[in-house]
């Protein structure tokens, strides 16, 4: 008796402890990565690297197509580096998202890669060409930053619609009937002799654009910035932490339908950027909160995260989940196995999460650390998209971790506020 009392008293603990709850938004959020230089030129086999992305648990990956390169003469063209990259991670189940820039010299009379051709109709074969080779990619988008004077001169709206965005939208559905075309791409902020993003989102809208989905970029403005806090609500520039205005100016502009891509992300880290890098730790952070902020927002479909590995010269982005030298940093394993703070009301607190990779429902745990040692303290399932939120007892200072038991992998610590 005693024993059988025992073991109801510790049932009755348990969900007094803890009330568990499938995640329900965002049906559609998909996680990836982009690192075109990591994946056509990092360690190893492209097989090899599409593994490590499938088991980081990218779902999508953003690819860019160089036009400049690929069909440096006018009707000859060179597909092996894509080719290789495209069929490793179609091998892995992990969808591809290509993006269409860099004009040849041919096309533009023998200037810069930024400056647009000048015929639209060469843009248009060019994206032709690339669906039909490709013809089993369903999404794409067409340039890149096209509101920064790097990216496209004169970095002008009407201009990236008549001249690229629209005529190679039509090519590609000409032939693939059913793809997603997202347009935009945008910096979060227009730079030097730039357009901001603002500025650029409305005058696609008057210029025309014909989209499926708006692509935006909304890298942090400073490191005092995380996903949720120190964005400028009344600035013309759109980072993670103000997501309201991009979806606010493309629903103005494109109607309440469009979808939106948030097609490149990535918090820098120090080290070694001492000047606009955070800590590994608030790295990791914020890659877990920029997965909740996006889950929550209406119409988001994805989100990248750029890089996978810091870039050679720290003057260039060192935003990677990985180091140069190929040393995992703790936003690795929050990037997969993401956990965040929801809210805390007294002892009562709620977490938000997802196990990737996998399939349908999956099996997670809660762990705290006390006195020396992880225990676990909830186990359940997710929804079928790996999600879940969870309430439970914890307090100010508890730390906390999420367990895939599938790969025994854990996420950072998570200290509850």
């Amino acid at each position: 008796m005693a024993r059988c009392l025992a073991i109801a008293s510790a049932l009755l603990a348990a969900v007094a402890f803890v009330v568990t709850g499938v995640a329900s938004g965002a049906p559609r959020l998909q996680v990836g990565v982009t690192d075109d230089a990591w994946l056509m030129f990092g360690p190893g086999t492209a097989e090899d690297r599409a593994l490590q992305l499938h088991d980081m648990g990218a779902e999508v990956v953003r690819l860019t197509l160089d036009w400049r390169r690929i069909e440096s003469q006018e009707g000859t063209f060179d597909w092996e580096r894509e080719d290789a990259a495209l069929e490793a991670l179609r091998a892995q189940g992990i969808t591809p998202i290509l993006v269409l820039w860099g004009t040849p010299k041919w096309a533009n009379g023998g200037r810069g890669a930024n400056i647009p051709p000048r015929s639209a109709a060469d843009f248009a074969a060019f994206a032709q060409e690339t669906a039909t080779r490709y013809s089993w990619v369903r999404r794409w988008i067409i340039w890149n930053e096209p509101n920064q004077r790097r990216w496209l001169v004169p970095p002008s709206p009407a201009l990236y619609v008549t001249r690229l965005l629209n005529p190679a939208g039509e090519a590609i559905k000409d032939v693939i009937p059913n793809a997603t075309i997202a347009g935009g791409a945008t910096a979060p902020r227009g730079s030097k002799g730039g357009t901001s993003p603002v500025a650029f989102i409305r005058g696609m809208g008057r210029a025309g654009a014909r989209l499926d989905a708006y692509a935006h970029h909304p890298h942090p403005l400073s490191p005092a910035e995380s996903p949720f806090k120190g964005g400028c609500g009344h600035c013309a520039t759109i980072s993670m932490a103000n997501l309201e205005r991009l979806m606010t100016e493309t629903r103005k502009a494109f109607g309440p339908r469009i979808r939106i891509w948030l097609s490149e992300l990535g918090y820098q880290t120090n080290p070694p950027d001492k000047i606009l890098g955070v800590r590994w730790g608030t790295q990791a952070r914020d890659v877990a909160e920029a997965q909740r902020r996006a889950y929550l927002a209406p119409r988001v479909d994805i989100l990248i995260q750029y890089l996978v590995r810091d870039e050679e010269s720290t003057s260039a982005w060192q935003s990677g989940l990985e180091t140069a030298s190929g040393r995992p940093k703790p936003s690795l394993r929050s990037f997969t196995l993401p956990l965040a703070q929801v809210s805390r009301k007294g002892s009562s607190t709620r977490l938000w999460g997802q196990i990737r990779p996998g399939d349908g429902a999956r099996q997670y745990e809660i762990e705290r650390y006390d006195s020396g040692t992880w225990e676990r303290v909830a186990a359940a399932s997710t929804g079928s998209r790996g999600f879940f939120t969870r309430t439970l007892r914890a307090e100010h200072g508890d730390r906390l971790r999420l367990v895939d038991p599938a790969s025994a992998e854990t996420s950072p610590t998570l200290v509850v506020v």
